[in-house]
């Protein structure tokens, strides 16, 4: 009996090991490198493309490189989040239902608190390539003219 106590301690030992061993190779992070230029963007609505880097935009945090088409226009809407852009190309130009309409260039920085209505497009002539990320999912809301959700 005590040579099978013995086995059980020593398999459950193993056992114990490997499973700490999966645990801490699991937990270890390797660096992530995306090249703009070469990732798959994937159509969210015309005009508008998405490659997610991190997270899931359908639930949660997430950060993803994002393209708009030169000209396009995303009538008045609100997200539900907060989105943090950084124009990496081209410009993203905001406008608020009630104020002046902003151009973020290349190498800038515009944070769009959630519940905040307004329009976002791109450049006319180069579109807008930027990094974008939220603390929460990405939803889009179109308001009417009249600024009712």
């Amino acid at each position: 009996m005590k040579m099978q106590a013995k086995l059980i301690s020593v398999v459950g030992g193993a056992v114990i090991a490997c499973s700490l061993g999966v645990a801490i190779a699991q937990s270890k992070k390797e660096p992530v490198f995306v090249e703009s230029e070469k990732a798959e963007f994937k159509e969210v609505v015309p005009g508008v493309r998405k490659k997610i880097l991190w997270g899931n935009d359908d639930v949660g945090p997430y950060g993803a490189f994002t393209k708009f088409d030169p000209g396009i226009t995303n009538p008045l809407h609100t997200h539900t989040n907060e989105v943090r852009i950084v124009v990496l190309r081209g410009a993203y130009i905001y406008k608020p239902q009630n104020g002046k309409e902003r151009r973020v260039s290349a190498g800038s920085y515009i944070s769009i608190p959630g519940g905040d209505v307004h329009v976002s497009s791109g450049d006319a002539k180069e579109g807008a390539l930027f990094y974008e990320e939220s603390p929460g999912k990405f939803d889009l809301k179109l308001v009417d003219q009249k600024g009712k959700k």
